[in-house]
C-alpha cells in the first residue's frame, strides 16, 4: 500500500512541479508586485493597493476592458457556429473526409503570431490578396484599407481569428459527437424522428459539457487577446482596438510601470475566473 502512494506521488510530481515553477510561483510574484510601485528600469517601494485605486480612475483601462468584452461577445458566436457546421459535416462517413478534417484543423497548428503577419499581407491595401481580388472584379474602384476604420479592423480581427481557430473548437464538438452511442440516433430513427429532432433531442443536449469547455477556451483565450492586435492593429485606429492585456503590456514594458500592470493581471485573472465559474455552475445546474 505505501509502494503504491509512494508511486502515485512520482507519477504525479511532474505534473506538480511545472503547476508550481509555472503558475503558482509566477501568480504570488505577481500579486507581490502588484502591491509596490515597481519599475522595470529602478528600484521598488512598497505602496499597499495603491495600484489598485489607480486602476478604478484608469478611463483607458476601462474601455480596454469592455472593448475586450466586446470583442469577446463578437468573436465567439461566429466560431461555435462554424466549427458545429463543420463537426457534422466531417462526421459523415464520406469518402475522403479525412483530407477535409485535416485542411479545417490546419489554421490550428499554425502559431498566432505567423497567423497574424499572414494577415497583414493578406489585408495590405497596396499588395493585399483582398483587394486584388475585388479590384479585378470590378467590385471597389480604391484599394480599401481595411485596419484604418475601427469597425472595420474589428472585421478583419474576428475573420482571422475564426479562420485560425474554428478548427480546435470543431474538433473538440467532433470528439463529443462522436462519443455519443449510435444506438440512440438508431432508436430515434425507429420511432420516426428526423435529423432536426436528432439534432435538437440527442446531439446537443448530450454534447453540453464538450460546449461548456470548448466555451471556456474560447472565452479566455479572447479576454487574452494580445498577438493580432499587437501586429495588426497596434492598439489603432486612435487606440480604440486596445485590449486588457495589451493595455497591461504598455503599462508594463513601454511605460515601465510593473507593479501597476501586475495589478491589471491579477483583475484580468479574477474575471477569467469568475467567468469560468459562473459557466461551470450553469452546467452544473442543466446536467444535475
Amino acid at each position: 500500500m505505501i509502494q503504491q502512494k509512494r508511486a502515485g506521488i512520482l507519477f504525479v510530481l511532474p505534473s506538480v512541479l511545472f503547476t508550481l515553477l509555472f503558475f503558482i510561483i509566477p501568480l504570488i510574484m505577481t500579486a507581490w508586485m502588484s502591491l509596490h510601485n515597481w519599475s522595470l528600469l529602478s528600484g521598488h517601494s512598497f505602496i499597499g493597493f495603491e495600484n489598485y485605486r489607480a486602476l478604478a480612475r484608469d478611463s483607458q483601462f476601462r474601455r480596454s476592458l469592455w472593448f475586450t468584452t466586446q470583442y469577446t461577445l463578437m468573436v465567439t458566436p461566429p466560431i461555435f457556429i462554424l466549427a458545429f457546421i463543420l463537426a457534422l459535416l466531417i462526421k459523415l462517413p464520406l469518402r475522403g473526409i479525412g483530407f477535409f478534417r485535416t485542411a479545417y484543423f490546419m489554421p490550428v497548428v499554425i502559431g498566432l503570431a505567423a497567423s497574424s503577419l499572414l494577415w497583414v499581407w493578406l489585408l495590405n491595401d497596396r499588395v493585399g490578396v483582398f483587394d486584388g481580388i475585388l479590384l479585378q472584379l470590378g467590385w471597389i474602384r480604391q484599394p480599401i484599407v481595411w485596419l484604418g476604420t475601427k469597425s472595420l479592423a474589428i472585421g478583419s480581427i474576428i475573420v482571422s481569428i475564426v479562420w485560425k481557430t474554428v478548427g480546435l473548437t470543431m474538433i473538440l464538438l467532433l470528439t463529443g459527437m462522436q462519443a455519443i452511442p449510435e444506438d440512440l440516433y438508431q432508436a430515434a430513427m425507429v420511432d420516426g424522428a428526423n435529423f432536426w429532432v436528432q439534432l435538437t433531442r440527442i446531439t446537443m443536449p448530450l454534447l453540453r459539457r464538450t460546449f461548456a469547455l470548448a466555451l471556456i477556451i474560447s472565452v479566455i483565450g479572447s479576454y487574452l487577446a494580445f498577438d493580432q492586435f499587437f501586429i495588426l492593429t497596434r492598439g489603432g485606429p486612435q487606440n480604440q482596438t486596445i485590449t486588457m492585456v495589451y493595455w497591461i503590456y504598455l503599462n508594463s514594458f513601454t511605460h515601465f510601470k510593473m507593479g501597476y500592470g501586475s495589478a491589471q493581471s491579477i483583475i484580468l485573472l479574477f474575471i477569467l475566473a469568475v467567468l469560468s465559474l459562473v459557466q461551470l455552475r450553469l452546467l452544473r445546474s442543466e446536467t444535475s
